[in-house]
């Protein structure tokens, strides 16, 4: 019993650091276009002409 003494403060904390990673992604405009990214790799490169 005496460990949720310590298991319940540090579930805390992590859930804090989580929420606040969250917003803090959010307010970068980190999850403000998340197709874009994954799409663009599918798309060729410009082919330099040979001389």
């Amino acid at each position: 019993m005496s460990v949720i003494y310590i298991a319940l403060p540090i579930a805390l904390l992590l859930a804090t650091l989580a929420v606040i990673g969250f917003v803090w992604s959010v307010r970068e405009g980190q999850l403000d276009d998340l197709e874009t990214p994954a799409v663009r790799i599918l798309e060729d490169d410009k082919v330099k002409p040979k001389r």
